[in-house]
């Protein structure tokens, strides 16, 4: 008979290890009140007896109940209170002793799990790791105190993925789209000062900036903004330089020809947007959040979202400078241009940027240049999203997470999208619940009906803790227009209801899961009526639970970054290595096909839209193709096809450079002497990471301070798509 010891760890049952604790909690008592040896033996039969008529494998808590129960009977209460206190006492060392030794071991930079966390945070330097030790602070009372202890546990056996449990502790929410046009044309308030309009487009986008990063640190996810919200400001920086350029003329007592003096203005205004779209750049990759890390910004690139007419045009050129500025990079400590994480750029393909013929399409030509150089834009195709979207077209917060429409808009009314978010994520891992089954088919059915049960009570849990949140609690998202206007001492919670947010249930492992089942890909015939049945489960489970609540449960394809190992290791101890399903350090990201499996990238992309219609809230394709700068003609051709056949897709490339001999190539993913991976020049031999700069996309934002072993096997195996 087997028992489940805390690590999750099935080991077999011990009596003897029984006897001794009680025997242990026996002597601590006056002889008179002691237990007899043959009671101490009888308590270790009653708990035998009581194991044996459960109808699951016990955990040494359970156990421990028993035990209790079984000295009590005896008449013993005095040994049973010392078995209970020590029984407590030991929980406590225990927990703290995890606890100080996560901390103590991050701050001396030799936690290994925590080193490689994070792509886009360095946990060497101090903001970074203050976030940190305050993160395993924040698990620890999470895991001790504020979540059902069966939401922990699955969480720690990785049957279940609860996101950010380092932030749990605290009011916050996942994701958002910035209502940058509320604070811009209305004002607002960074750290008690008012911001008013603001009266010229760099002083915008400085303004915006601040706004971020304030943002940012209020929230613990990625956060959206729409380069449409600035373009007003460009006319108004006109006007200004207009009347700058018409004062010179009269003042020079030169002759106001109206021509002339706009042709000035102009090329100042676009001097302006220069600035100004520098500033975007440089301000998000510099700016540190109170987490210690560059805010996860992404900004969207629409022409259509602005009316026709100057505001389109001014428009177009801000995205038109975005774009060159991107391409062009960021400086490196040894002054080479790089490609930076931040901001990531969206930009959208529609009629008027499609054919060679229409306005826009220069934009979008410009747009494959820079993601063949710098692996962004990423690509919406308004004509699918359309479909999806009740005929709506706007940006999804951070990465991947869209909204759903939404439902409190009167019925003629434009949708709200800006000023809303996103309350939190809990991950199901669908390899876990096809390996319980044993590959039965009905019993996967029943595991996974079960897991969903579990998923909905922990994200119950996210939207309860936010429940009774008060707008003090971060000023500029729900007092000063970022996501609302709400009065001081103001409750949030009308915010979460009737559409106004969403809570994702995210997935992983789809792959691998159908693999499992039925021995094929998901990306054969005959097992891909299974995948999209599972998909299409989840999707019911969600609305059944937005009818029941009037809360926007939506469908997440999951952009598993640590956590991909986290799943492999505990897959491989609990099932040990199956082929194909649990013998990599890594599993897949939601719905995609596999990364060593063999296909061209307008198969992938067409066979992954009937997935992604599958996942309302959110997820992102993309192929994997060698450097492009050579071959813009094919990344067009891929933007087309992603035009017709998939809301949301990129690019993967390559953009490395090594500091050591000015390499610029694609630095290769090798292993050393003791079996490790890591990162090699190809040219000069080079394996120093802080001698070289490498930029991977990895979870939908690209990621430049590199990964865990289990990413850094998946990226090596990662095949080709073009």
């Amino acid at each position: 008979m087997n028992i489940i010891k805390r690590n999750g760890k099935e080991v077999d049952y011990d009596g003897e290890k029984i006897i001794a604790a009680v025997e242990k909690a026996n002597n601590e008592v006056r002889e008179r009140y002691r237990l007899l040896p043959s009671q101490i033996k009888v308590v270790e039969e009653k708990v035998l007896r009581k194991l044996k008529e459960l109808d699951h494998e016990a955990g040494v808590e359970e156990i421990q109940d028993y035990v209790i129960e079984a000295i009590q009977q005896e008449g013993a209460f005095r040994v049973a209170t010392i078995y209970t206190v020590y029984r407590y006492k030991r929980e406590l060392i225990r927990k703290s002793n995890t606890t100080d030794d996560r901390i103590l071991t991050l701050v001396e930079y030799d936690n290994e799990e925590v080193k490689e966390e994070n792509s886009n945070k360095n946990p060497m330097v101090v903001s970074v790791q203050r976030d940190y030790v305050a993160g395993e602070v924040s698990r620890d009372l999470t895991n001790r105190i504020l979540l059902p202890q069966d939401v922990v546990e699955a969480h720690k056996t990785g049957v279940i993925h609860f996101h950010d449990s380092d932030y749990y502790v605290q009011h916050m929410y996942n994701c958002c789209l910035v209502n940058l046009e509320d604070m811009l044309q209305n004002g607002t308030v960074i750290s008690d000062t008012m911001i008013e309009k603001p009266k010229s487009f760099l002083t915008a986008c400085n303004i915006a900036t601040q706004c971020i990063a304030q943002i940012a640190s209020s929230q613990y996810g990625g956060q959206s903004i729409t380069l449409a919200h600035l373009a007003p400001f460009v006319d108004i920086s006109r006007e200004k330089y207009l009347e700058e350029v018409r004062t010179e003329f009269r003042e020079n007592g030169m002759d106001e020809d109206e021509e002339k003096i706009r042709a000035i203005a102009e090329r100042r205004t676009r001097e302006e947007i220069k600035h100004g779209v520098q500033t975007i750049q440089y301000q998000v990759t510099t700016l540190m959040t109170t987490n210690g890390q560059a805010p996860f910004i992404t900004v969207f690139m629409y022409v259509d979202e602005v009316p026709e007419g100057q505001v389109r045009k001014d428009l177009a050129m801000i995205i038109e400078e975005m774009l060159k500025q991107r391409i062009l990079g960021v400086k490196n400590e040894k002054g080479v241009y790089i490609t930076p994480a931040f901001p990531k750029l969206i930009y959208v393909l529609d009629e008027d940027n499609m054919t060679k013929d229409s306005e826009y399409y220069y934009l979008t030509e410009l747009s494959a240049k820079c993601t063949a150089k710098r692996m962004v834009p990423d690509y919406i195709s308004a004509k699918k999203m359309r479909e999806y979207k009740k005929g709506d077209v706007y940006p999804c917060m951070g990465c991947r997470s869209f909204l759903t429409p939404d439902r409190f808009s009167k019925e003629g009314e434009k949708h709200k999208y800006y000023g809303r978010f996103n309350q939190g994520v809990v991950t199901i891992n669908l390899v876990d619940v096809a390996c319980s089954s044993g590959k039965d088919m009905e019993k996967f059915w029943k595991i996974l009906d079960e897991r969903l049960d579990l998923c909905h009570k922990a994200l119950r849990c996210r939207h309860e803790r936010l429940l009774g949140t008060t707008s003090d609690v971060a000023p500029i998202l729900w007092q000063y227009g970022a996501i609302a206007r709400l009065e001081k001492g103001e409750k949030i919670d009308r915010l979460l209801y009737n559409g106004y947010s969403t809570i994702s249930l995210g997935y992983a492992g789809l792959y691998e899961m159908c693999k499992y089942m039925t021995g094929k890909s998901h990306t054969d015939p005959e097992a891909k009526p299974f995948a999209l049945a599972v998909m299409q489960r989840l999707n019911d489970r969600c609305a059944e639970w937005k009818a029941d609540e009037n809360i926007d449960y939506s469908v997440y394809g999951t952009p598993l970054e640590s956590t991909t190992y986290k799943f492999a290791r505990l897959l491989q101890k609990k099932f040990g290595k199956i082929k194909d399903v649990t013998d990599h350090n890594y599993i897949t990201n939601s719905y995609h096909v596999n990364v060593r499996e063999h296909i061209d990238a307008f198969t992938k992309l067409k066979f992954e839209s009937d997935f992604q219609k599958l996942s309302p809230g959110g997820a992102i394709s993309y192929v994997e193709v060698p450097k492009m700068t050579d071959n813009i003609e094919a990344v067009l051709s891929v933007m087309r096809f992603i035009y017709d056949n998939i809301m949301y897709a990129e690019l993967n490339t390559k953009s490395d450079y090594c500091q050591v001999c000015g390499f610029d190539g694609e630095i290769q993913v090798v292993s050393d002497e003791h079996g490790k991976l890591v990162w090699e020049c190809p040219n000069c031999g080079n394996r120093d990471q802080n001698k070289m700069n490498v930029a991977r996309r990895t979870c939908g934002y690209i990621g430049t301070n590199y990964w865990n072993q289990g990413r850094t096997q998946e990226i090596k195996e990662r095949v080709l798509h073009l």
